[in-house]
């Protein structure tokens, strides 16, 4: 067998490498921020460029305490920077993800060599997760590069080192994960597992235990310090109880409570391994079943390998505790488990089972190639037995029978012409082709259903310039797509009384309007003295005028209200 040389391994990084990182930038400014997660984050950035409020993120006005500010302010940076929020909303995850790519590319080849990195990045580039929220305006892609660098930082001063400048890196790392998404810290839980099986080198002057380790807390608390100190400053200067609300909930609420007594997204204890994993990073578990007795010599003879699958499983464990899981909380371990599957698969892939599984994956990618264009015909000829079960996207799922017979198409050309490259290459080119059709034919043609664009047209048209508009079950795109002030009655409190604040405010002045869903069940308010504008997001939404009033309300606990005046007109045309 013909082994590649090391500038052979070294031109196809960089390939990939670059291919991967066009494609996590393709597609950018081809749709608008799509619901749940990505209006709220985007508008987040938006108003902290208009108000110049950098310190508290606010979302229509509001404080916004559901998360630490690090990944609001990356994209309010990249909204000031280019002044167009269609086209700076996703730059965020994707160079993250391209940084995470580096990261996992240097560790690997400086723990195993280049062939090893180059398949650590493959898996990366071909598990579904990693592009899907490398091409999301979600935190998760930016706390995942936080984590990994972390990862990195310990991993060069515990295996290369001593690096105490790595080191002290990895807790700054870790402070900035945290002031992401609060789970930063999980890079800690590699020192359990390097406890174990890493000990101090011979020699006085190259010990990577020493009694300095501790200096880390110093630098993360130090980093930490840096916005929390005037943060808690701020909120105890202005007093309000709107800002202590903030405070609490974002340190207490949404960070211990909501681990120890999740409110929502709740799931079995062994939902990350029996759901999420099969799916979201298969192939992976398919690959490790297979290999399951070299990934047991790998693990008795490599400590790096055994480091990094002890911390994915530690991450996982500590996910599993919380009664509330998602798929994007495992995310963070999938770089790390990337470099395990790739030093498995050097060792493995001139093996018969690597060419059983290589003939079994090209079968399954064949069969997927045909099935897409097989569903883009059958879209074409026969929609209607096909949307019996979506009904509510049918126009957009109708729209996409060409760019389907496309995309399966593509990908039996390029299956057949790569047959005889290796398994991981061929995977990684099937996952990019999908995501270059998916960014430029599919997004553009989804993406006038999945916003409130048309909707708010209407509202234009019909409302005359003067009257006010107020927004019930509050939803971040509408305020993306606004023209005129939006005023809501906090997010954070229940619909009751969010509708009495509603009621009391139409009632103070007249003309105003209320936009507000048919399913919100609301008892101040005639829904059948109401203006249908149509569907948006699975919902039929109806504008209350004077008419639609009750004749009494009971009078809410709070007064609360929040104006949000639009001041980029033509940011999101």
């Amino acid at each position: 067998m013909h082994l590649p040389t090391d500038e052979t391994i070294r031109r196809q990084t960089l390939f990939w490498l670059v291919a991967t990182a066009i494609v996590l930038l393709l597609g950018i400014g081809l749709r608008y921020p799509w619901p749940a997660d990505e209006p709220r984050f985007a508008q987040v950035a938006r108003e902290m460029v208009e108000s110049g409020q950098w310190l508290f993120p606010t979302r229509g006005g509001e404080p916004y305490p559901d998360k630490p500010p690090v990944f609001m302010w990356l994209s309010a940076a990249a909204f000031a920077l280019i002044g167009n929020l269609k086209l700076s909303f996703l730059l965020p995850s994707a160079l993250a993800s391209v940084g995470t790519l580096l990261l996992v590319l240097d560790i690997g080849r400086r723990l195993w060599g280049r062939e090893v990195a180059l398949a650590a990045l493959l898996v990366l580039v071909f598990t579904p997760q990693f592009l899907l929220q490398g091409k999301a305006a979600q935190i998760d892609a930016v706390v995942t590069f936080w984590i990994t660098l972390g990862c990195y930082g310990l991993l060069r001063h515990f295996f290369t080192g001593p690096h105490w400048g790595w080191y002290f890196t990895a807790w700054a790392a870790m402070a900035l994960g945290i002031m992401t998404k609060g789970v930063g810290f999980l890079p800690l839980l590699m020192l359990i597992p390097l406890a174990l099986w890493v000990k101090n080198p011979a020699g006085a002057d190259a010990k990577v235990w020493r009694w300095r380790l501790a200096a880390g807390l110093v630098v993360m608390l130090a980093v930490i310090a840096l916005w929390l100190g005037p943060m808690l400053w701020q909120v105890h200067s202005i007093g309000t109880d709107t800002m202590v609300a903030y405070r609490n909930d974002l340190l207490f609420r949404q960070t211990g409570e909501r681990f120890v007594n999740a409110w929502h997204h709740v799931k079995p204890w062994h939902y990350f391994f029996t759901q999420a994993i099969p799916t979201v990073w298969f192939p992976l578990p398919v690959l490790l079943l297979v290999f399951f007795k070299p990934l047991l010599a790998l693990l008795r003879e490599d400590r790096r390998a055994r480091v990094l699958l002890a911390w994915v499983g530690l991450v996982l464990l500590f996910f599993s505790i919380s009664s509330g899981k998602r798929e994007v909380y495992m995310f963070p371990a999938l770089p790390m488990l990337a470099l395990v599957v790739g030093a498995l698969w050097v060792r493995v892939q001139a093996g018969v089972a690597a060419a059983r599984t290589g003939v079994f994956f090209q079968g399954l990618l064949l069969l997927i190639a045909a099935a897409l264009a097989g569903l883009g015909v059958a879209l074409k000829v026969s929609p209607d037995k096909l949307l019996r079960k979506v009904p509510d996207y049918a126009d957009a799922v109708t729209t996409l029978s060409l760019p389907l017979v496309a995309m399966g198409g593509a990908l039996l050309v390029l299956l057949v012409l790569i047959r005889r490259r290796d398994l991981l290459q061929r995977l990684a080119a099937t996952s990019l082709v999908i995501w270059v059709f998916v960014s430029l034919l599919v997004w553009p043609k989804v993406d006038p259903h999945r916003t409130p664009q048309a909707m708010m047209e209407q509202i234009e048209q019909r409302l005359p310039p003067a009257s006010e508009l107020g927004l019930l079950y509050f939803k971040e795109q509408f305020l993306l797509f606004s023209h005129r002030p939006l005023t809501h009655f906090s997010y954070l409190a229940p619909l009751e009384e969010q509708e009495r604040n509603a009621w009391q405010w139409m009632k103070e002045q007249p003309g105003r309007h209320l936009l507000a869903p048919t399913d919100a069940q609301l008892s101040c308010f005639d829904v059948t003295k109401t203006e249908s504008l149509g569907e948006a997001h699975r919902r039929e939404w109806v504008v209350y005028g004077p008419a639609s009033m009750r004749a009494t309300c009971e009078p809410p606990q709070r007064l609360r209200r929040f104006v949000y005046r639009p001041v980029t007109e033509g940011v999101l045309p």
